[in-house]
């Protein structure tokens, strides 16, 4: 399956090198930023050197410009990475669908397929490029720096990563299956717009316009109504964060 989806890379395989580059980059200069303004605090403002307070402003300024330069272009890159590798993939598998596979699915689910779930592998893609770059990079730059200021107490994030892991663990668990659920009534939705549209003449012919729309209404429901329990669960997301964070500081 990752060969098969690795193969649609293709021309924007620049990109997709180029992003978590830019990426890592963004991540080192804001890992040195707090190291510049301890030394502004220590070896300036503590012993009155001006020149040194100047110094290290202006390495800050530059320091701070190259990061935002390397999260533009981090964006840049993995948007036309992701958009990219998206419409070679929706094209490929334009290209395969033979009888076979419309015998295997139906019209409305090869219509889910090379749009919805396109876009969902888009946007996964876009996320490995650049979060999951990012995230264990920050992670192991943020470790080294507080192990070098205290490895004693820097024991207290082993602690928190290990009970963030359980939270995300369970979070991702009880989510998984939902949004598969979802993904399934989405079949459901676009075969009820596809037999109004292609069948309209029979639904009015045969006055089951009332029957057409209930029947759109409770295929629309239900994606709402799995979409907000999913989203419920991955607004924990969130709090479980910041409960861990301020603990932390705590």
């Amino acid at each position: 399956m990752l060969k098969t989806l690795g193969a649609q890379i293709k021309e924007f395989k620049k990109d997709s090198f180029l992003t978590p580059v830019f990426m890592i980059l963004e991540v080192l200069m804001e890992t040195v930023i707090p190291l510049m303004m301890a030394s502004i605090i220590d070896n300036g403002v503590e012993k009155g050197d001006i020149h040194h307070i100047y110094v290290m402003g202006g390495l800050m300024i530059v320091t701070a410009c190259v990061s935002l330069f390397a999260g533009v272009m981090g964006g840049k890159y993995g948007a036309r990475a992701s958009t990219g590798f998206a419409r070679n993939l929706r094209k490929a598998m334009y290209e395969n669908i033979s009888f076979s596979n419309i015998d295997k699915f139906s019209t409305a689910g090869l219509v889910t397929r090379l749009t919805t779930d396109v876009t969902n592998i888009q946007m996964a893609y876009q996320m490995i490029l650049r979060m999951c770059t990012r995230a264990p990079v920050m992670l192991l730059c943020a470790m080294a720096a507080a192990f070098s200021i205290s490895a004693r107490l820097s024991l207290i994030f082993v602690a928190a990563i290990a009970f963030l892991g359980v939270a995300l663990f369970f979070i991702t668990k009880n989510s998984h299956p939902v949004f598969r659920q979802v993904f399934r009534k989405y079949d459901d939705l676009n075969a009820s717009v596809q037999e109004n549209v292609s069948a309209i003449r029979v639904v009015k012919a045969y006055v089951r316009e009332d029957h057409e729309t209930q029947k759109f209404h409770t295929a629309n429901d239900n994606v709402y109504r799995l979409f907000v329990k999913a989203e419920t669960v991955l607004a924990l997301n969130s709090p479980v964060m910041q409960f861990t964070m301020y603990m932390c500081i705590l």
